[in-house]
Order: C-alpha cells, then sequence, then structure tokens
C-alpha cells in the first residue's frame, strides 16, 4: 500500500524527532534540536592585568550581605589608579593568581633600555603584554547549570573592573533635532553645591536628572554629553536613561543617539 506524499514527509519527521528524543536522554544533543548544546568557553579565558592594578581576594565569609545571594561569599578588591570596586565572588568559584614568568620593567625604563641599547630591533618586539599579571577562573562542578552561567558572569564582571580602574568607561551622547540641547545646572537644593543634568527634548518642561555619584559628566557643547567612569554598568545604564527621553525615531532620525548608534531610516507613510 502506498502512502500519500504528505503522510509519508510527517513520518519522516516523526521519525527523527524520535530519534533526537533517544540522543537527548545521553546527553548528546537537545530535545527538539539537530544541534549539539553549546558550550560558553567565556570563564576559561585568562584575565590579564596591568601592574598597576592590584587585586585581592578576602576569603572570609559575608554573613550579612545586602543582597540575600550573596550570603557565604567571598570579597574581590579591584583597585588601580582611577578607583576601587569590590565584588562579592561565590562559594563554588575559584581564583587562581598567575605569576609572570618576565619581571616588571615599567615604560619609563623601558623607553630608557631602548635609548642606551645599540640593538633596537629587538627592543621593537617586546610585547607590553607580556608584562601582565595574569589570573584564572575556575568552578567546582561545570555540570551543575548555575555554577556554568556564574562562571562566565564572573569573569566578564572582573575584567570590566579591570578596565574600569586602569583606563575607565568614556560614553557619548549626541543629541540630534531642532531645539534639543542638554546643559549643567547647580542644584539649589543641594548643600554639596552638586549639579544636575537639564535635557531640553521637546517637551514643555526641561527634564532634571540628578547626575549618579561615580560618573563624570562632562559638555563639549549643548547637543553632546560625555559620561565617564570606573563603573562599566553605571555608566551605561545612566546613558540608557538619558536616551529613553528621545529615543532615535527611523522617520525624521532625530533624538539622542548613543557613541555610533545609527538608525535606518523609513519612508513616512502616504495615504
Amino acid at each position: 500500500m502506498l502512502l500519500q506524499p504528505w503522510l509519508q514527509s510527517s513520518k519522516v519527521f516523526l521519525f527523527n524527532k524520535c530519534v533526537q528524543y533517544r540522543s537527548c536522554a545521553h546527553g548528546t544533543r537537545r530535545f527538539l534540536s539537530n544541534t549539539q548544546s553549546p558550550n560558553s568557553h567565556i570563564g576559561r579565558r585568562i584575565i590579564r592585568y596591568p601592574y598597576n592594578v592590584e587585586i585581592k581576594h578576602d576569603l572570609t565569609p559575608i554573613r550579612k550581605p545586602r543582597v540575600k545571594a550573596d550570603l557565604n561569599s567571598t570579597t574581590l578588591m579591584v583597585s588601580g589608579p582611577l578607583g576601587t570596586h569590590s565584588l562579592p565572588i561565590k562559594p563554588y568559584i575559584k581564583i587562581k593568581f598567575i605569576d609572570s614568568d618576565m619581571p616588571y620593567v615599567s615604560p619609563e625604563e623601558r623607553k630608557l633600555e631602548k635609548l642606551t641599547s645599540n640593538d633596537d630591533d629587538d627592543l621593537d618586539f617586546i610585547d607590553e603584554s607580556d608584562f601582565d599579571k595574569k589570573l584564572s577562573i575556575s568552578i567546582e562542578d561545570e555540570q551543575i547549570k548555575e555554577q556554568k552561567a556564574m562562571w562566565g558572569t564572573t569573569r566578564s564582571l572582573i575584567a570590566n573592573y579591570i578596565t574600569g580602574v586602569s583606563e575607565g568607561y568614556r560614553v557619548l551622547l549626541k543629541f540630534v533635532g531642532v531645539g534639543y540641547r542638554a546643559s549643567l545646572e547647580e542644584d539649589p537644593l543641594s548643600e554639596e553645591n552638586r549639579k544636575q543634568l537639564h535635557l531640553r527634548v521637546g517637551y514643555s518642561h526641561p527634564v532634571i536628572l540628578d547626575i549618579p555619584s561615580g560618573i563624570e559628566c562632562r559638555l563639549p557643547s549643548s547637543t553632546k554629553i560625555v559620561l565617564s567612569g570606573t563603573d562599566k554598568q553605571l555608566v551605561t545604564m545612566f546613558a540608557s536613561e538619558i536616551r529613553k527621553y528621545r529615543p532615535p525615531e527611523p522617520y525624521n532620525q532625530k533624538g539622542i543617539f548613543i557613541n555610533d548608534e545609527t538608525i535606518k531610516k523609513k519612508n513616512s507613510k502616504k495615504k
């Protein structure tokens, strides 16, 4: 007996799904999927950081955390020329400091050595990253989903803090639109002479925003705002808060743009 083409194809489809389900039971493939389970290798990457950044790991458990999830966590302190940050580390995350084999030479000493040396070719090939310090992150059990998720997250947070205290983060906001502008004015209710950010972006009244502590706000012009700080999350969140009052729209391409943000122009709807 010959089967109809649509019935035959549906049977083949169900057979393939059954094979995938049996493979999933052995941990080789995901249910109803033709691809293998993705593995994140972010946590395995070695973190390199310069010698002007100091990292200390306090193994004392946190007994009274501000957030309940940080109970029994340890504390990682990241210090640099621009500031200091602390990060709670889960008990199952292990941090290992790796000593560099090459001795540390400051940029001034390296420049002096290059001026006094006759062999300039070898000095040109010195990789400054070879003088960096290193640390690695591991977890107790890679099969536990929570540990695997926090593995990469913790590694990214530490890397962001290292960049923040050594180089800092900077976000540029551009105002595009007739009459759109910003200004810094003193807060009349503040005793510390703190300034507020006033936005004029098409409302009947100016939008007044308090600048969070830890963020430096500069205005090169009335249509540009430069935010800088050591905390990447804090800087980008404040930039997003400013942007939400006039997000870019595609028809006239007006609004508040962050860094090199662009938007594709749409044609207006014609009746």
